[in-house]
């Protein structure tokens, strides 16, 4: 009966279960005189594999169990045990039958107490943790949620193309490769093509696919690929609907997570998953430069317009601290440090009708309010030193009818960074890729 760990594990109905058929890591060994012990492990737990030296057949797969090494692949047929003296789940298996698939070298390349640059120069190893295995079904979880979320809102899914004519965002943070006899940009956003949707009729739609920046930042949060999220939706009238939908979807998938692996999470990386209360708090910039100011935060001058990372954690601490919650919306961004087609305040042109969320301390998004209107838009996009004619193809979308829309990304990777209170992307990236990493 071929079965997964956890299906023994849970099987204790059947205190006669044989004939148990197993494949999966040798985790560790242990050779004694009398008896030797395994563990294995595949994607759904470990257990323990005992063969007492009792009699011929026994010491014949003894031989065989003595050349196994750690993190070899095998198979395994035996008998279930109750054994409360068994740490895991006081069940072992007997066997009758090993064979090995796949014999592990040693040592191993990738020891437990490798620091984080060995273990992704050895990714597929360190993959194997348990832990690590964790954090991908969570991302699985997280947007199995997603895609429920905007199914029940009507939402269609888009895949825009990677490799674009001109710039997606800015002049700043492209990567130029050769196309052909021209050249091309791998995309820093689906930007563009988010609202070329809105001017197809398409109303809805959501697209969760890879994003690239040549950003040569090696902090704990940045890196050059990676999966972004992202919604566009109209009609739309005020940048406060597109908050809305941003809230409702992260309390559907923080339910989904907590319903699913609430307990799991918290007995591996100590988490608690808090779903959150909607709406959520609300912060205007003025209002959090004014809450910096008073708790003596000097915003440095690069910042100037913005918030720099520790105004962020300061600014969730005070929310946290006043309302019990651990997200915060900060508003009205001003045009310095808005992208052009961010919508702009009537009463107030200085400001946009954009925000960011933060969450523990740290900006997971970034969403507006899009300006639709052709006259408008281009003049915004002169103004911050663009050619017109570099993103003619965007601004036709605008010629013939354009719905008032919104939308906002955020990136995949760092929501699960944030979640699990883990203090680096690369932990939660399946293969991270920074300035100084293109293998494995």
């Amino acid at each position: 009966m071929k079965l997964k760990i956890d299906d023994v594990l849970k099987s204790s109905n059947q205190p006669d279960l044989s004939d148990v058929e197993l494949y999966g890591w040798i985790d560790r060994i242990r050779l004694l005189k009398n008896v030797q012990f395994l563990v294995l492990r595949d994607t759904t737990g470990k257990i323990q594999i005992t063969n007492p030296l009792e009699n011929d057949s026994a010491r014949t797969l003894g031989e065989l169990i003595a050349k196994i090494t750690p993190e070899s692949f095998i198979r395994v047929v035996g008998r279930k045990n109750f054994n409360p003296q068994v740490k895991l789940g006081g069940i072992e298996i007997i066997p009758e039958e090993i064979e090995i698939l796949s014999l592990a070298e040693t040592p191993l390349p990738l020891q437990p107490s490798a620091q984080l640059k060995e273990r992704l120069d050895w990714r597929f190893l360190d993959l194997r943790h348990p832990q690590n295995f964790l954090i991908f079904k969570i991302q699985t979880v997280l947007e199995q949620a997603m895609r429920e979320f905007w199914a029940e809102r009507n939402f269609i899914e888009i895949h825009s193309p990677k490799l674009m004519g001109s710039a997606s965002e800015s002049g700043a943070e492209l990567f130029e490769v050769k196309y052909f006899e021209g050249k091309a940009y791998l995309a820093q956003s689906p930007q563009f093509y988010k609202q070329m949707a809105m001017a197809a009729g398409f109303e809805r739609i959501f697209e969760i696919g890879p994003v690239f920046r040549a950003n040569p930042s090696f902090t704990s949060r940045h890196d050059t690929e990676f999966t972004s999220i992202d919604v566009e939706f109209s009609p739309v009238n005020s940048h406060l609907q597109v908050m809305e939908m941003e809230e409702l979807l992260l309390k559907h998938c923080l339910t989904a997570v907590k319903e699913k692996l609430g307990e799991e999470i918290l007995q591996v990386f100590g988490v608690e998953i808090a779903v959150p209360t909607i709406p959520f708090p609300k912060l205007t910039m003025t209002e959090a430069y004014t809450i910096l100011a008073e708790k003596n935060h000097q915003i440095p001058k690069e910042y100037n317009g913005d918030l720099d990372p520790e105004g962020e954690k300061k600014i969730t601490d005070y929310i946290k601290d006043k309302y019990g919650h651990e997200f915060v919306f900060v508003t009205d961004y001003p045009i310095s440090v808005r992208p052009f087609y961010h919508m702009r305040h009537e009463d107030n042109p200085t400001l946009t009708k954009s925000f960011d969320l933060l969450w523990k301390g740290l900006e997971i998004t970034t969403g507006a309010m899009r300006e639709h209107r052709y006259e408008k838009l281009e003049k915004q996009a002169k103004e911050k030193g663009l050619n017109p004619e570099s993103i003619k193809f965007y601004l036709d979308f605008f010629h013939y009818g354009m719905p008032p829309h919104g939308g906002f990304g955020l990136g995949l990777t760092r929501l699960l960074m944030i979640l699990l209170n883990i203090k680096n992307v690369r932990e939660v990236t399946y293969l991270y890729r920074g300035p100084n990493r293109l293998t494995p």
